[in-house]
């Protein structure tokens, strides 16, 4: 159990308790000693109280990280190869780094050389002459240095934060400079700025180590304060105003992941709230059992990665909340980042978790002191930020004191849609060559409203039509079933559909028959559910049914029975049409003991071993509020309708999510051949294919594009050109996480090898890359087109919309399905074909008369 607040103070007592030295020099120079005997080894930092928002007429430019890279370069007493030379020759590091606010300098060495340090870091601070060589040598390092920042996804995301969350203050500019601003630098401009911050009044020397104290006061006064106090001219900042709106910036840049960023403006680092926000930040995002990681990364699998920040060292200040997505789910992501938010405000954070936040505070004021450098830079951060010693004890004393009630403050206080600056950097979105600008779709968003025990309403007010669709959809598919009921849950969709304890099946078909609306059930390999239709005015007839047949379904023996000999009756009539029994026995042999060997109708076994017991149980683990997504579209009132919406989803018993279920390690090699007294015979080959959920689903999207339709080059080929087949194409089976990508054609016996071989050289073919570009961009078309076509109705949109909150996908992603679909580039289905058709992986089924 974590410690109290008091008792963290008493760890962090035995530090604030440890002797430290502070003097001002006669010329201005701030010294710092906090002996430590514990090893021989001492820590030498100059803090130069100058960074990039000091620089001025020629702010941007980067001259304070100009200045870093040239102080080792040469001085009045040494060349460059000389310092670097004398501290490696005693056991020294030496470097250097630069910030918004300062540039600090610093030695690290055996403790016996301390004078050797303190000498040449003076030499170096006050003496460099700052060779025309060097300057121009190191300009152009520096410049290979920006590129490379440009480079990098992460740099340009935090260039971009502060770029759009800055519109005056100087943080709005690089550390490292504007490319374009610091090309042109001139010597003389570095020079100029080196004498007006490179003062001894503008310097703060920091020692910690094993040293005699009056023996190092004497040489830093021969040092560092031998050097003539300077001129010193303030800088004066420009105030960041609060935004009065959300600021936005989206990139577009040749990048695989989304990385994205929510910031939001906060009060400066001697505000009072800095410990909350502290605080806030490690309860959101450090660790893997912060809030944030659980629930967006662990639970919802929306992120590869998220943290949280608070970042004010100044007048102003960013929390900040990055993460990494794949590009689908990024509006997810964000979304559930907000609903944590607004959870924190409403309902605050257990106090364990705060308690755990504080002892994690404390714990990294110890790490931090663990050597004689850290120890340096925690004196250096108090004095030329803070600008009192003692303030780590003042500040932890307030960080003990914050309240769970403080936690919810701050978080309803700042974060407001309109301190909020977004930045995400995304895939290049790349049209297709040729095509015209998409119109812009005019159909609705849904909107998602939280509702009573985890279920989730969408709501999407359409009034094109008279008509309102209603799809009550649960998460679970195949691997819910029981191992020896394989067609529970298509026997479960069905009977939800029939007798309730208020009404027969036939009751319930009358009563939605009467008024013109439609009734009827679904079940796949992830989810399952029902979907009722009607007009307007009949709204509240189709909640009752609806409500009904999800909540007191009857389950009984006679309906059963009946919807069970049409079950085997239907398997049965697979088992006799040649192709749906090849397409069953690929998908069986295929997945093996895997629940995706089977759809939802499952086989004669199974389905004969349902009875109104495995029903209940199955009903009661998956008709749950949790697993249950309610989508209404159509023409209804959100206002008048909305209570009653939830009031059905009340209705539902409280529970979870449905797992998952087991993944799936691919199959095993092998050709297998089936008998089937028919005239003709069906080839197949299997490969591994991605899940709704894989990062190269919609590659398999176009995959299967690719390989099916009449003008595909498979068909033009193997059933045009060569007549060797009536039917050639390409079919999924997809699960959430993995799934299947097969190859199918209706052959005659002879030509049954042919027609694999064929297979074989088209596989090949796309494993080249030799997809033409009208090929691959006529595919692309195809696709777009098909789900615009798709999502005409009122039905299809609602199912979609539904099916995407159970795959923790964005709501309205199919928004998105184009962008997405035009990223696909040829590289990347080469790439999928070389990745899935492997011949570990094939499985071959031949059935043949």
């Amino acid at each position: 159990m974590p410690k109290s607040p008091s008792n963290d103070l008493r760890i962090l007592q035995t530090l604030w308790s440890e002797t430290v030295h502070r003097e001002l020099l006669p010329n201005g120079l701030t010294f710092i000693l906090k002996p430590d005997h514990s090893a021989a080894l001492c820590s030498v930092q100059a803090w130069v109280k100058t960074g990039s928002i000091h620089e001025g007429a020629l702010l941007g430019g980067g001259l304070s990280h100009y200045l870093e890279h040239m102080l080792f370069k040469g001085t009045t007493h040494r060349g460059g190869r000389e310092i670097s030379e004398i501290v490696q020759s005693h056991g020294g590091y030496i470097n250097a780094y630069t910030t918004f606010d300062r540039t600090v300098y610093y030695i690290d060495m055996p403790s016996e050389h301390i004078a050797v340090a303190v000498e040449v870091l003076s030499d170096a601070v006050f003496n460099s002459t700052l060779p025309a060589d060097e300057v121009a040598k190191e300009k152009q390092v520096i410049l290979r240095e920006i590129d490379m920042t440009l480079d990098e996804p992460d740099q340009r995301l935090g260039q971009a934060l502060f770029e759009t969350a800055f519109r005056e203050h100087p943080y709005r500019h690089p550390i490292i400079g504007h490319r374009a601003v610091f090309e042109g630098v001139t010597r003389d401009d570095l020079l100029a700025y080196y004498r007006a911050r490179y003062v001894p009044n503008n310097v703060v020397l920091v020692v910690v180590g094993n040293f005699d104290t009056d023996k190092l006061r004497a040489t830093v006064a021969s040092t560092f304060g031998a050097v003539p106090r300077g001129r010193l001219a303030p800088v004066v900042l420009a105030d960041e105003p609060l935004p009065l709106a959300t600021r936005e910036a989206v990139l577009f840049e040749d990048v695989q992941l989304t990385r994205a960023g929510l910031g939001w403006q906060i009060p400066g680092l001697t505000h009072p709230d800095t410990p909350a926000f502290d605080l806030l930040a490690s309860i959101l995002g450090h660790g893997n059992s912060s809030i944030l990681w659980h629930a967006v990364r662990e639970k919802r699998r929306l992120v590869h990665s998220i943290d949280a920040y608070a970042w004010n060292p100044g007048t102003v200040g960013l929390f900040y909340v990055p993460f990494i997505c794949e590009p689908s789910k990024q509006d997810a992501a964000r979304a559930a980042v907000f609903a944590e938010l607004r959870r924190l405000a409403e309902r605050g954070v257990p106090p364990a978790m705060l308690r755990k936040a504080i002892r994690q505070s404390v714990a990294d004021e110890v790490n931090a002191r663990k050597t004689m450098s850290g120890q340096a830079s925690r004196l250096g951060v108090a004095e030329i930020v803070v600008g009192a010693l003692s303030y780590s004890r003042h500040y932890f004393e307030l960080l003990t004191a914050v309240t769970v009630a403080d936690i919810r403050r701050v978080t309803a206080a700042y974060f407001k849609p309109s301190l909020l600056t977004s930045v995400s950097l995304n895939p290049r979105k790349q049209p297709a060559a040729g095509a015209s600008a998409p119109v812009k779709p005019e159909l609705h968003d849904f909107e998602t409203v939280e509702a009573a025990g985890g279920a989730t309403l969408l709501l999407d007010r359409d009034g094109r039509l008279p008509s309102v669709h209603l799809r009550l959809a649960f998460g679970g598919g195949c691997a819910q079933e029981p191992a020896t009921a394989r067609g529970a849950l298509g026997l479960l969709a069905t009977m939800l559909g029939k007798d309730t304890r208020k009404r027969s099946a036939a009751g319930v078909a009358r009563a939605i028959e009467a008024v013109g609306g439609t009734f009827t059930n679904y079940s796949g390999s992830n989810t399952f559910g029902l979907a009722i239709e009607v007009l307007p005015g009949d709204l509240a007839l189709a909640l009752e049914i609806l409500g009904d047949a999800a909540v007191s379904p009857a389950f009984n023996a006679t309906t059963l029975e009946k919807e069970r000999d049409a079950a085997l009756a239907a398997l049965a009539d697979d088992e006799d049409d040649i192709v749906t029994f090849a397409r069953n026995s690929l998908r069986r042999t295929f997945f093996g003991t895997h629940p995706l060997s089977l759809d939802t109708r499952g086989n004669p076994e199974g389905v004969r071993a349902v009875t109104p017991a495995v029903l209940r149980a199955l009903h009661r683990q998956l008709v749950v509020s949790g697993n249950a997504v309610l989508a209404v579209a159509g023409d209804f009132d959100p206002v008048k309708w909305e209570p009653h919406f939830k009031k059905l989803l009340a209705r539902l018993p409280r529970g979870g999510r449905a797992p998952d279920g087991p993944s799936f390690a691919g199959p095993v090699r092998g050709k297998f051949e089936h008998k089937k007294p028919r005239q003709q015979a069906v080839v197949l080959h299997g490969f591994t294919g991605p899940g709704i959920r894989g990062k190269d689903f919609y590659v398999s999207e176009v995959a299967d594009e690719i390989f099916s339709g009449m003008a595909s080059n498979l068909f033009e080929r193997v059933r045009e050109k060569k007549g060797l087949a009536y039917f050639v194409r390409s079919s999924r089976v997809i699960g959430l996480d993995s799934g299947m990508f097969s190859f199918l054609a209706g052959t005659s016996p002879d030509h049954a090898a042919e027609v694999l071989a064929e297979f074989e050289a088209e596989v090949r073919r796309v494993k080249r890359g030799g997809v033409a570009e009208a090929e691959f961009v006529r595919c692309q078309t195809r696709l777009k087109a098909a789900k615009r076509m798709g999502m005409q109705s009122n039905g299809s949109r609602a199912m979609q919309a539904a099916l995407n909150a159970l795959y923790n996908l964005p709501v309205n992603d199919w928004r998105n399905y184009d962008a997405r679909i035009d990223e696909v580039t040829r590289a990347d289905l080469r790439d999928f074909a070389r990745r899935r058709f492997v011949d570990k992986h094939r499985v071959q089924v031949v059935v043949r008369p």
